[in-house]
């Protein structure tokens, strides 16, 4: 679900870009900054590039259901599903700095537009996904020095948000409980 939802979201965004600035190419990428062995890849040239940055699990457990019910009527016993938010940095990499600022103003309004992107609002969201919700994220200087430091890159304008709620379930049973078949509401004395 992580790469289908951050491939749904670089998808999305792209589309608005090309019809925002009538672009006839591709300007949104999902890749990491800096290759294996510190280059910085070809492919980002010239592009909005979308990278994960960190997976942080969702601490907030509404009730969680454990049985599943099966075509056949009987239930499986099934682990709750896993929810995740997705930390994503969104950096604008163009040999011209006014195509960068104009690139990442974009990104900003497609996000402040878009904060939630849902089912409802997209005929084509991936099989599983039901609804992500984007909150920016506030880092300061140091943060994001510390951030671009640690991956090895050289600061680009970017912008980081929180996709929440990607949910994983893998629906393997640990039991089954037969289905109610007859029920009987008399009453013996």
């Amino acid at each position: 679900m992580i790469n289908e939802a951050l491939q749904f979201t670089c998808d999305t965004l792209d589309q608005f870009l090309r019809n925002r600035f009538g672009l006839d190419e591709s300007k949104v990428i999902k890749n990491t900054l800096i290759d294996s062995n510190g280059s910085i890849p070809v492919v980002n040239q010239n592009k909005i590039v979308i990278s994960l940055i960190n997976v942080e699990k969702e601490t907030t457990k509404p009730f969680n259901v454990r049985n599943h019910q099966l075509s056949n009527g009987s239930y499986a016993n099934v682990n709750p599903a896993e929810r995740f938010n997705l930390d994503v940095l969104i950096s604008s990499n163009f040999d011209d700095y006014s195509e960068t600022l104009k690139f990442l103003n974009a990104v900003i309004l497609f996000f402040q537009v878009n904060a939630v992107l849902s089912a409802n609002s997209s005929s084509c969201m991936p099989k599983g996904l039901n609804k992500l919700e984007f909150d920016i994220e506030k880092l300061n200087y140091q943060e994001m020095n510390n951030l671009w430091s640690a991956m090895g890159a050289k600061y680009q304008p970017s912008v980081i948000y929180k996709m929440r709620l990607i949910t994983i379930q893998g629906f393997e049973a640990d039991g089954f409980v037969g289905a109610v078949s007859v029920m009987d509401n008399q009453v013996t004395q």
